[in-house]
């Protein structure tokens, strides 16, 4: 019989792919701003909120704050790496005003981040307590990313249309949310739990309103547009996050 660590190895493995996959959504945009070599009218404010997010969880998981949560941390390194990818990409072909924006708002992190290190380690002397300070931190900020599907989730109510939350991607979201819940649920953490629940909840809520207007969704044409979707990007993958997407009209 399989032993719960390993178990939770597995399920965090799966959650490392998927989660994986969803850092990767972006590609297509920033695929476009390097061939118009112009950033037009996205933003970076998602990016810069998902790069802080995954400082955060590999913080929360490094053997001195909470132990025995490696892959944690791997899924959130790999993020740091693909949202310091697009940054430097959106930094490279950015006019001036929004270099500097982006530049104060990675400022700010920096010294947030230096100084949540700073106070844990030096003042929380146990893992109980650093898990719970950093816990706490990287809940509060995933959860406040959470409000934004509830403006695509509006839309589609008001609209009756899913034209902009693509089937896939909501059910990729459901996936991520639930995988890393019964990750943190095998051995169990709260921290990790609340944030991947929520984003299990969030999936789930746009793959019922998906069947519900699905027929009443305009049948699409040829152009294309993209845009950026809220979309969820659970727990120690990311929070939640803006990824964009192209879609048919």
């Amino acid at each position: 019989m399989i032993s719960p660590d390993a178990a939770r190895n597995v399920v965090g493995i799966i959650g490392n792919v998927i989660s994986f996959g969803l850092f990767l959504a972006p590609v297509p945009t920033f695929w476009r701003i390097c061939k118009r070599k112009d950033v037009e009218e996205f933003k970076a404010d998602p990016y810069l909120a998902t790069l802080l997010n995954c400082m955060l969880w590999v913080f929360y998981g490094i053997p001195i704050v909470h132990p025995n949560s490696i892959l944690v941390v791997t899924i959130n390194g790999i993020g740091l790496v693909v949202e310091g990818t697009y940054l430097f990409i959106f930094f490279l072909y950015s006019p001036n005003k929004k270099r500097l924006r982006m530049l104060a708002v990675l400022g700010v992190e920096l010294v947030f981040m230096l100084a949540v290190i700073l106070g844990v380690l030096l003042g929380a002397h146990t893992h109980k307590k650093r898990s719970m300070i950093v816990g706490i931190l990287c809940v509060f900020f995933g959860s406040i990313m959470y409000f934004s599907p509830l403006t695509i989730m509006g839309k589609v109510i008001k609209t009756k249309s899913v034209e902009y939350m693509p089937f896939f991607l909501s059910l990729v979201c459901f996936l991520n949310g639930v995988c890393w819940t019964a990750y943190a649920l095998i051995r169990f953490d709260i921290y990790v739990t609340i944030p991947n629940g929520l984003g299990a909840i969030f999936g789930a809520i746009q793959l019922i309103l998906y069947a519900c207007y699905y027929r009443t969704t305009p049948k699409k044409t040829k152009a294309a547009k993209d845009v950026e979707m809220p979309s969820v990007i659970s727990g120690p993958a990311g929070g939640g996050s803006v990824v964009s997407v192209t879609v048919e009209r």
